[in-house]
């Protein structure tokens, strides 16, 4: 008797699993696509999102906004160009240079950057800020000569390296380099040197 009773259930067994089976599968591919759409809401911009904007690098300055905001909550004041001994030579240089050709002019602290160019981007990069202490400019605003003073503590740390870097570029750029040395350059040293490098005018 409870075999005729259950006999039709048994025989459709495999139809009901198969049935819940695909139940599952149909729940299960509902639930994550469910997860993506919430996910992808997330994303842009709901309320339950996480994301935050990537953090501004306080040490990249090279945005000129950011320079000005720096600039604004800094002070600032005047200082000299040169130091004593510097404004010195500097003086002996520009008499001495407008005595033999009015033409030409001394420029103090002249970055190479200003009167030297190159096709090739590091090489420039490497001299682009570095300074000459005196420039000699002839009657065409080109640099033809190169000074620099070395006063008592120039030797310190590396620069010999910079002035190395210095002394190629302006050899490879056809630019006369020559050293005013603290102590042992005389005025009348000075004189000959300029009469040696500036043609009179």
């Amino acid at each position: 008797m409870l075999e005729s009773l259950f006999a039709p259930l048994l025989d459709s067994t495999p139809i009901l699993v198969l049935i819940v089976v695909v139940a599952l599968v149909f729940l299960a591919t509902e639930w994550v696509k469910a997860g993506k759409k919430e996910k992808r809401r997330k994303c842009k911009g709901g309320r339950r999102s996480n994301w935050k904007p990537p953090r501004q690098n306080l040490h990249d300055l090279t945005n000129a906004t950011e320079q000005l905001q720096v600039v604004m909550q800094a002070k600032f004041h005047s200082r000299p160009l040169l130091n004593s001994p510097e404004t010195k030579v500097f003086k002996a240089l520009d008499e001495a240079v407008i005595a033999r050709n009015s033409k030409w002019q001394v420029m103090a602290q002249v970055s190479l950057g200003e009167f030297l160019g190159s096709p090739n981007k590091r090489a420039y990069s490497c001299v682009n800020s570095k300074r000459v202490d005196f420039a000699l400019m002839d009657e065409n605003s080109r640099v033809i000569h190169a000074l620099e003073y070395q006063g008592s503590g120039h030797h310190q740390g590396s620069a010999a390296a910079r002035d190395a870097v210095k002394k190629e570029a302006l050899r490879k750029a056809g630019i006369g380099y020559h050293e005013i040395v603290a102590g042992h350059t005389t005025p009348s040293e000075l004189r000959a040197l300029v009469e040696k490098l500036v043609p009179a005018g």
